[in-house]
């Protein structure tokens, strides 16, 4: 587990936390670790909504699939975010979506009652623990409120513009990458990738932007 402090002293469960109080109490959380290839399920839809996430390495991918199996990306998962922890806490009995690895990834898991509940060793930490788990669903529902404030604007333009100015907000620069190639952006901004595609080249035709691949810049 040592392998994996760098990663979860930067998670922000455990903020707050030394390391050796985190080695002492990823037992009393029921943790363990698993390894996933590109492109397979971390976590499918329909599954036991009951285990807690953490992302050690490589890149995830929250998403929805509709009945006629179109994607939509709720949200990018990088090393040392959480995910899954909205909907154990909520007590829902099945996960409403998937968890994809987008890169060859590794995970480790704790059980949510363990959580969410103090253990028979009283651990010092657990109640801020507790604390921080509840810090990351408000901030979480601040970022699928910006989700639904982009995916409802009208036009494909609109929502593209809505998602790079604030990803040029949330890192303070007019140069930003973002966590999507162009499908994965489509699908995350719920549009058609050739109308994103012709957009893109419109408003870098009129000064609006530079890109290349996943890097933005707002000229």
């Amino acid at each position: 587990m040592k392998n994996y402090f760098e990663v979860l002293r930067k998670c922000p469960l455990f903020k707050g936390i030394a390391d050796d109080e985190i080695e002492g109490m990823l037992g009393c959380l029921g943790a363990y670790t698993q390894s996933y290839d590109k492109d397979t399920m971390i976590i499918s839809e329909g599954d036991e909504a009951r285990y807690v996430g953490v992302l050690l390495s490589g890149e995830a991918q929250i998403e929805q699939t509709d009945y006629y199996g179109n994607r939509s990306i709720v949200a990018a998962i990088e090393p040392s975010e959480l995910f899954g922890e909205t909907f154990a806490c909520a007590n829902v009995e099945y996960m409403p979506v998937d968890v994809v690895a987008a890169e060859d990834s590794e995970v480790m898991f704790f059980d949510s009652s363990c959580v969410t509940r103090t253990c028979g060793r009283a651990c010092l930490h657990h109640q801020q623990i507790i604390y921080n788990l509840m810090h990351i669903m408000a901030n979480k529902n601040l970022l699928f409120h910006q989700k639904i404030e982009i995916t409802s604007k009208r036009t494909t333009r609109e929502k593209l513009m809505a998602y790079l100015m604030l990803q040029a907000k949330r890192t303070g620069k007019n140069a930003f990458d973002v966590p999507f190639d162009r499908q994965e952006l489509a699908d995350y901004l719920e549009v058609d990738r050739s109308g994103l595609s012709a957009e893109i080249s419109k408003l870098r035709h009129e000064g609006v932007l530079e890109c290349v691949k996943n890097r933005f810049v707002l000229l």
